[in-house]
Protein backbone atom coordinates (compact mmCIF):
# COMPACT_ATOMS: atom_id res chain seq x y z
CA UNK A 1 0.00 0.00 0.00
CA UNK A 2 1.27 3.34 -1.22
CA UNK A 3 -0.22 6.71 0.89
CA UNK A 4 -0.28 9.52 -1.46
CA UNK A 5 -1.90 13.00 -1.61
CA UNK A 6 -4.81 13.71 -3.49
CA UNK A 7 -2.75 15.85 -6.15
CA UNK A 8 -0.27 12.98 -6.96
CA UNK A 9 -3.20 10.59 -7.38
CA UNK A 10 -4.89 12.09 -9.64
CA UNK A 11 -1.69 13.37 -11.82
CA UNK A 12 -1.22 9.23 -11.89
CA UNK A 13 -4.62 9.02 -13.32
CA UNK A 14 -4.92 11.37 -15.70
CA UNK A 15 -1.17 10.26 -16.81
CA UNK A 16 -2.95 6.37 -17.13
CA UNK A 17 -6.54 8.10 -18.81
CA UNK A 18 -4.17 10.22 -21.42
CA UNK A 19 -2.17 6.72 -22.04
CA UNK A 20 -5.38 4.78 -22.72
CA UNK A 21 -7.35 7.15 -24.77
CA UNK A 22 -4.40 9.11 -27.11
CA UNK A 23 -1.32 7.02 -27.38
CA UNK A 24 -2.50 3.44 -26.87
CA UNK A 25 -4.99 4.17 -29.94
CA UNK A 26 -2.09 6.36 -31.95
CA UNK A 27 0.30 3.78 -31.42
CA UNK A 28 -2.33 1.22 -32.61
CA UNK A 29 -2.89 2.95 -35.91
CA UNK A 30 1.09 3.27 -36.18
CA UNK A 31 1.03 -0.20 -36.35
CA UNK A 32 -1.87 -1.22 -38.62
CA UNK A 33 -0.29 1.68 -41.60
CA UNK A 34 2.86 0.22 -41.02
CA UNK A 35 1.26 -3.44 -41.50
CA UNK A 36 -0.68 -2.19 -44.59
CA UNK A 37 2.85 -1.37 -46.19
CA UNK A 38 3.60 -5.08 -46.67
CA UNK A 39 6.59 -6.97 -45.46
CA UNK A 40 7.06 -7.07 -41.61
CA UNK A 41 10.43 -8.27 -41.24
CA UNK A 42 12.22 -5.47 -42.49
CA UNK A 43 9.46 -2.97 -41.85
CA UNK A 44 11.16 -0.22 -39.67
CA UNK A 45 8.05 1.61 -39.00
CA UNK A 46 5.82 -1.81 -37.84
CA UNK A 47 9.38 -2.93 -35.79
CA UNK A 48 9.29 0.75 -34.40
CA UNK A 49 5.76 0.88 -33.49
CA UNK A 50 5.44 -2.16 -31.77
CA UNK A 51 8.61 -1.37 -29.74
CA UNK A 52 6.22 1.58 -29.01
CA UNK A 53 3.28 -0.18 -27.83
CA UNK A 54 5.16 -2.35 -25.58
CA UNK A 55 6.24 0.57 -23.93
CA UNK A 56 2.84 2.35 -23.92
CA UNK A 57 1.41 -0.73 -22.36
CA UNK A 58 4.27 -0.97 -19.70
CA UNK A 59 3.67 2.71 -18.32
CA UNK A 60 -0.04 1.83 -18.40
CA UNK A 61 0.04 -1.60 -16.28
CA UNK A 62 2.33 0.03 -14.05
CA UNK A 63 -0.02 3.01 -13.47
CA UNK A 64 -2.71 0.69 -12.93
CA UNK A 65 -0.66 -1.41 -9.84
CA UNK A 66 0.02 1.85 -8.35
CA UNK A 67 -3.32 3.42 -8.29
CA UNK A 68 -4.73 -0.13 -6.93
CA UNK A 69 -2.32 -0.16 -4.13
CA UNK A 70 -2.49 3.54 -3.40
CA UNK A 71 -4.35 5.38 -0.60
CA UNK A 72 -5.32 8.75 -0.40
CA UNK A 73 -4.15 10.32 2.10
CA UNK A 74 -6.36 13.13 4.75
CA UNK A 75 -3.90 15.97 5.70
CA UNK A 76 -6.20 16.85 9.05
CA UNK A 77 -5.21 12.89 9.94
CA UNK A 78 -1.57 13.87 9.80
CA UNK A 79 0.36 14.89 12.92
CA UNK A 80 1.56 18.95 11.93
CA UNK A 81 4.40 19.56 14.78
CA UNK A 82 6.66 16.70 13.32
CA UNK A 83 8.29 15.32 9.99
CA UNK A 84 5.91 13.10 7.89
CA UNK A 85 4.16 12.15 4.68
CA UNK A 86 3.13 15.40 3.33
CA UNK A 87 4.72 17.68 5.59
CA UNK A 88 6.81 20.90 4.30
CA UNK A 89 9.99 21.02 5.70
CA UNK A 90 12.55 23.91 5.85
CA UNK A 91 16.01 22.72 7.01
CA UNK A 92 19.37 24.49 6.83
CA UNK A 93 22.65 22.83 5.93
CA UNK A 94 25.19 23.11 8.94
CA UNK A 95 28.24 23.06 6.87
CA UNK A 96 27.44 25.93 4.80
CA UNK A 97 23.77 27.82 6.26
CA UNK A 98 22.25 26.88 2.85
CA UNK A 99 18.81 26.69 3.56
CA UNK A 100 16.52 24.56 1.69
CA UNK A 101 12.78 23.84 1.41
CA UNK A 102 11.19 20.07 0.70
CA UNK A 103 7.70 18.49 1.04
CA UNK A 104 8.04 15.28 1.75
CA UNK A 105 5.68 13.24 -0.79
CA UNK A 106 5.35 9.30 -1.88
CA UNK A 107 8.21 8.34 -4.23
CA UNK A 108 5.33 8.65 -7.43
CA UNK A 109 5.31 12.03 -6.44
CA UNK A 110 8.82 13.01 -6.11
CA UNK A 111 10.05 15.55 -8.79
CA UNK A 112 13.42 17.92 -7.46
CA UNK A 113 12.60 20.42 -9.93
CA UNK A 114 9.21 21.39 -8.03
CA UNK A 115 10.96 20.92 -4.09
CA UNK A 116 9.12 17.18 -3.41
CA UNK A 117 11.55 14.73 -2.12
CA UNK A 118 10.33 11.34 -1.71
CA UNK A 119 9.88 9.85 1.78
CA UNK A 120 12.14 7.11 1.27
CA UNK A 121 15.11 9.40 0.33
CA UNK A 122 17.41 9.65 2.46
CA UNK A 123 16.95 13.05 3.45
CA UNK A 124 13.71 12.68 4.50
CA UNK A 125 14.25 8.85 6.09
CA UNK A 126 16.75 11.25 8.59
CA UNK A 127 14.14 13.39 9.39
CA UNK A 128 10.90 11.43 10.05
CA UNK A 129 9.40 12.31 13.36
CA UNK A 130 11.59 14.85 14.46
CA UNK A 131 10.39 18.54 15.27
CA UNK A 132 11.73 21.99 14.32
CA UNK A 133 14.76 22.42 16.32
CA UNK A 134 16.27 19.44 16.05
CA UNK A 135 19.65 17.93 13.76
CA UNK A 136 19.95 15.36 12.08
CA UNK A 137 23.06 13.74 10.26
CA UNK A 138 22.28 12.26 6.75
CA UNK A 139 24.59 9.80 4.61
CA UNK A 140 24.47 11.17 0.78
CA UNK A 141 26.23 10.17 -2.12
CA UNK A 142 28.49 13.20 -1.30
CA UNK A 143 29.21 12.25 2.51
CA UNK A 144 27.83 12.76 5.91
CA UNK A 145 26.08 15.87 6.10
CA UNK A 146 24.55 17.50 9.20
CA UNK A 147 21.15 19.34 8.29
CA UNK A 148 18.96 21.54 10.99
CA UNK A 149 15.32 21.25 10.90
CA UNK A 150 13.96 24.94 10.90
CA UNK A 151 10.27 24.70 10.17
CA UNK A 152 7.41 22.27 9.72
CA UNK A 153 3.74 22.50 8.91
CA UNK A 154 1.59 20.85 6.66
Amino acid sequence: MEYMSQEGFDKIASELQHLERVELPRVRDAISEARDKGDLSENFEYHAAKREQGRVLGRIRFLQRVLENARVIDKALLKSDCVGLLSEVEITNLANSHTMKYTIVSPHEADMKTGKISIKSPIAQAMLNKKAGEEVEVRVPAGMIRLRIESVKL
